[in-house]
């Protein structure tokens, strides 16, 4: 936050997700795109997220029916104010796809060289 590269990148982060960000999801919905890949969704429990929007998870399974997550007992920065938790829940979702434990259609670990497509990841 202290340097304006960081803050204006920031920013622009906030500006396409209600412009272009906010385009291209009205076009994969109208396309019926869905997430194949594992999806894990935190957010902060002492932040305004589910009061604007509900739960997290019932806005997110329309998008990805392989879906987990829980909130953090934290304000808007989670990684600095609850980095420990985070970290966990990061470790324990990362650890599902260590040697295999999840595994595509077709048999191999999903990101294994031969399994990914352009068209699963839009």
């Amino acid at each position: 936050m202290r340097r304006p590269e960081v803050v204006r990148a920031m920013l622009e982060d906030y500006r396409a997700g209600l412009t272009v960000d906010a385009a291209d999801e009205r076009a994969d919905r109208a396309a019926g795109r869905r997430l194949r890949m594992p999806v894990q969704v935190l957010w902060s429990l002492r932040d305004d997220l589910e009061q604007l929007y509900g739960d997290p998870l019932v806005v997110w399974r329309p998008w990805a029916p392989d879906l987990r997550g829980h909130g953090i007992d934290s304000g808007h920065h989670m990684a600095e104010e609850a980095p420990d938790e985070l970290a966990a829940a990061l470790l324990a979702f990362a650890g599902r796809f260590a040697a295999g434990a999840v595994r595509s259609e077709a048999g191999r670990p999903r990101g294994a060289p031969g399994t990914q497509r352009r068209e699963d990841y839009p």
